[in-house]
């Protein structure tokens, strides 16, 4: 049985809300009721929405990573749409500027290099240097409320994929999210979370009724998002992530790579089988290029520990091939540079940020709305 689950959307659906003033949505794709009625129509109806905002991949969802999104006017809604995903937000600004109440619905993921929630909380400091009320439709996250695992961020290499000092996987809600970074960064918003009905921390996306929709172009499943916070660090190699094919960052590869190798010297990790496979990207890294590839297997979601089955293959790949190249990106993705130092070991590195994570969960737990 699916556990029944009503979002932040549906809440103020059934039991209506009091909005004040002139509204503004960030959303995207993902802003949906329980029967997919946009949460843009539902608050056409309950208040005065006078605009939108776009977060990355837009609100139609369609643009690929690192796409500047362009403000248009909305076909289906005639509303204008300011871009919060662009090198100069100065017409998304001046729109805030003219409101009361700015309103967050967008599902999250609940990895840390995920934009979606850092232009959450820019639009957050904006609210509060200008006076605006902030409210968040909360949603599930996808990989559940138990488990947080992998690094905690270094601030010096704080950047829009990684802001703030916070796990590689938090394990929070985005209202969750929202009301720690509130108090602990000091943004200080007059902030509202509208939360769930029926989601427990235990819950997987795909354990509750909700229709999945994915989030961004590369993220089309939940086994996805459960790969990624592992495999996203290839973005940050000259390793293919799988992009520009049906299984993004459930695959990894690049011409040269001895899948068969690697997988005998890394062996099988738990809930996790590495299979050997091949690969062309249509678009992305080694776009039109055949590359030897591995395809991660989830077989036990409780088991499997993505972050350490993403850094355990990335450096056994390094241990093998002198073919392969870490970029600067990747202090970004995983927040320190120590995978970039000569003596570096993967085992003490995994264990040592664990405990950092053990101890960030523990006091993350303070703002558990669930």
């Amino acid at each position: 049985m699916k556990q029944k689950v009503l979002c932040g959307a549906d809440i103020i659906a059934r039991d209506g809300f009091d909005f004040k003033g002139k509204c503004g949505l960030i959303t995207n794709q993902t802003g949906v009721l329980r029967d997919l009625t946009s949460t843009i129509d539902l608050l056409k109806g309950l208040c005065d929405l006078t605009v939108l905002f776009a977060p990355e991949h837009g609100v139609r969802g369609d643009k690929q990573a690192g796409t500047d999104v362009a403000s248009y006017v909305d076909d289906a809604t005639n509303l204008p749409v300011y871009s919060l995903y662009c090198e100069d937000t100065t017409e998304a600004q001046k729109a805030l500027s003219t409101l009361d109440t700015v309103i967050f619905d967008i599902q999250d993921v609940g990895a840390r290099f995920y934009t979606y929630q850092y232009t959450m909380t820019d639009t957050m400091i904006f609210c509060k240097n200008h006076g605006i009320k902030f409210i968040v439709l909360d949603r599930p996250n996808p990989l559940g409320g138990i488990t947080a695992e992998g690094t905690i961020l270094n601030r010096e290499f704080s950047s829009f994929v990684g802001r703030f000092p916070t796990p590689t996987r938090s394990a929070l809600t985005i209202g969750e999210f929202a009301s720690m970074m509130n108090e602990t960064e000091n943004i200080n918003c007059d902030l509202a979370v509208i939360k769930m009905d029926g989601w427990t921390r235990e819950l997987y996306y795909d354990d509750t009724d909700l229709v999945f929709i994915q989030p961004s172009p590369n993220i089309p499943t939940v086994d996805t998002v459960f790969s990624y916070i592992g495999t996203c660090i290839f973005e940050g190699t000259n390793l293919s992530e799988g992009r520009g094919t049906t299984k993004p960052f459930e695959i990894i590869g690049a011409p040269w790579l001895d899948s068969k190798k690697i997988i005998e010297k890394l062996g099988n990790q738990n809930g996790v089988l590495l299979r050997e496979c091949s690969f062309t990207p249509t678009f992305s890294d080694y776009k039109d290029t055949f590359c030897h590839g591995i395809q991660l297997h989830i077989t036990d979601r409780s088991l499997f520990s993505p972050f350490e089955v993403g850094i355990r293959l990335s450096d056994t790949i390094r241990k093998t091939h002198d073919e392969f190249e870490i970029n600067p990106f990747i202090t970004e993705l995983l927040g320190t540079d120590e995978i970039l130092k000569p003596d570096f070991d993967v085992e003490a590195f995994i264990n040592r940020e664990a405990e950092k994570v053990k101890e960030w969960q523990a006091y993350s737990k303070k703002w558990y709305m669930y």
